[in-house]
């Protein structure tokens, strides 16, 4: 994003979220740019899914505001790191949302292989290098029409050939690269990638196959 798009984005969330934002960012602790978070609270505002499914819950301030966005709306959430997951319980409560949402801990892969269900918006936010390895079980979990909504696509520039790639990296570009190759050539979806943030690819489920 240039600085004059970035000029541009204008957050309009709740005062609490931007509290807890701030602070999280303070911490060190990852969460949406103002950019992405904007592009997905406009996704979720037009589309105003019902079931969402997040991987890589942080501290619970993107589910939460998806949650505002969307009061008819249900979350499924999961985060490995425990400290991060009690955090976001805490916060889902603070907020008000407690109610509307599941949180799950563990490795995602393990929880979504044992889920089951229909889901019309997925905000995948998790391990990156995970991405493709998700793909068999969200494919399942989401409806036909659904929305999957995958962050930090382009990773740094590293992903799109804009930056070069340290050399500890290589690894985890492979591995987006792999996810997006995979996704875009996947006919039961429609996938555009989009210079959203840190990068964004935004997939439909337009053909149901299994």
């Amino acid at each position: 994003m240039n600085k004059y798009t970035a000029s541009l984005v204008k957050l309009h969330i709740d005062q609490r979220i931007a509290d807890l934002r701030k602070a999280a960012l303070e911490r060190e602790i990852p969460v949406a740019d103002d950019e992405t978070l904007q592009f997905l609270l406009l996704m979720v505002k037009a589309l105003q899914p019902k079931r969402i499914l997040e991987i890589g819950t942080a501290v619970g301030l993107s589910g939460a505001a998806m949650l505002l966005a969307c009061p008819e709306a249900r979350l499924t959430t999961m985060e490995l790191e425990e400290e991060r997951y009690l955090e976001a319980k805490a916060n889902f409560a603070a907020l008000g949302v407690n109610d509307r949402v599941v949180a799950h801990l563990g490795d995602a892969g393990e929880i979504l292989a044992m889920m089951d269900g229909e889901y019309d918006f997925v905000f995948l936010d998790g391990p990156k290098a995970q991405y493709e390895k998700y793909l068999f079980d969200l494919k399942r979990l989401m409806k036909k029409g659904a929305t999957l909504f995958a962050d930090d696509v382009l990773l740094y520039g590293w992903v799109s050939g804009e930056q070069p790639t340290p050399q500890k990296r290589h690894s985890i570009v492979d591995k987006i690269r792999s996810y997006l190759q995979t996704i875009t050539e996947d006919k039961d979806f429609i996938t555009s990638v989009l210079d959203v943030g840190d990068g964004v690819a935004l997939s439909i489920y337009v053909t149901k196959a299994i």
